[in-house]
């Protein structure tokens, strides 16, 4: 069963967020990540407003924890520290009908 990333992203410095923008993708291919949702127009509902919102989906929760695990994600991390604010969930989905 699929499982996804849901982190919302307050960006405090752009020119160092790129280098995230950067290597991020690559780490997340070898797990089947692929983005649903990257930044786009987004409108709040309901509680507080939110910078920019990322749905990234896997095809299992152990593909998105093994994703956050890996060296690659972790090296992107790094190249984000002090780039941004981030509140990062993994949530696994329903089971397919």
């Amino acid at each position: 069963m699929s499982a996804y990333w849901l982190a919302h992203v307050t960006v405090t410095d752009p020119e160092a967020y790129k280098q995230y923008q950067a290597l991020a993708p690559a780490a997340f291919a070898p797990f089947g990540g692929r983005f649903l949702a990257r930044g786009g127009a987004s409108e709040v509902m309901e509680g507080p407003e939110l910078a920019r919102h990322v749905v990234i989906e896997f095809p299992s929760l152990e593909a998105a924890r093994a994703c956050y695990a890996s060296e690659a994600y972790q090296a992107a991390r790094r190249a984000r520290a002090g780039a941004a604010e981030v509140h990062l969930v993994i949530v696994e989905g329903l089971p397919e009908a």
